[in-house]
């Protein structure tokens, strides 16, 4: 019943040793299907190299299970509050590569310092604010994605133009309208964290972009909106 959809997020999950956003068993990718309200999960602890479509868990958006034999990962409280929050979020990604980690552990946003920056996303990635202990104590998955969520809205920042944040001492997590653009921009993600920590170790008195620059592309030729839509 859920064969194609298992299959997109295999595919998905396939995606992150190959671009070297995970070691292990780390990371996890999700693919959802909003007509049936449901979204697969890679299982729990399972080796990539290992893993087969069938080993692929399905939940609905409260995280109940749908389908699948494997305990989902345990990261799956978090992909349900984005796409309960995120709508026209179709594929989920969450690593725990280096430099995007690095920043998270520093709890600090990744500033917009250069033209790949800003061909991508038009602010700096934000990283979230710390947690309470009772959220924490409450549920760390479900209160990392409801922080993620507050963090978005504090900031007034658009999801679809924003496709990606830090959670502060955890890692990175970013999304897109399926799963092969969430792990376009989860690899985007790592590039720009590890560019900008080379920046800064060259220049500590480096300051963001201007705005002329970080704007430049809203003048591109097939630029809607003011979006990023530079896909290189």
């Amino acid at each position: 019943m859920y064969s194609e959809l298992k299959k997109a997020c295999l595919e998905a999950n396939f995606g992150l040793p190959r671009l070297g956003l995970v070691i292990y068993t780390f990371g996890n990718a999700s693919v959802a299907d909003y007509s049936r309200g449901v979204f697969a999960i890679k299982p729990s602890g399972v080796a990539y190299h290992k893993m087969k479509w069938q080993d692929i868990a399905v939940l609905d958006f409260d995280c109940k299970p749908v389908d699948g034999h494997l305990p989902p990962s345990i990261d799956a409280p978090t992909h349900a509050e984005l796409y309960r929050s995120f709508k026209g979020v179709g594929g989920i990604v969450h690593t725990h590569s280096s430099y995007a980690v690095a920043w998270a552990q520093a709890w600090r946003d990744i500033p917009l310092y250069g033209t790949a920056h800003a061909d991508q996303l038009l602010s700096d990635v934000p990283c979230t604010e710390p947690l309470d202990d009772a959220e924490i104590a409450a549920g760390y998955e479900a209160a990392a994605g409801r922080s993620i969520v507050r963090c978005f809205r504090e900031r007034g920042l658009d999801p679809a133009a924003v496709p990606m944040v830090l959670v502060g001492g955890h890692g990175p997590f970013a999304w897109g309208r399926d799963g092969a653009r969430a792990l376009f921009n989860a690899r985007v993600l790592e590039e720009l964290a590890r560019t900008a920590l080379f920046t800064e170790s060259l220049n500590s008195g480096v300051t963001r972009l201007k705005p002329s620059m970080i704007h430049r592309n809203r003048l591109a030729p097939g630029a809607s909106g003011g979006k990023p839509v530079v896909e290189k």
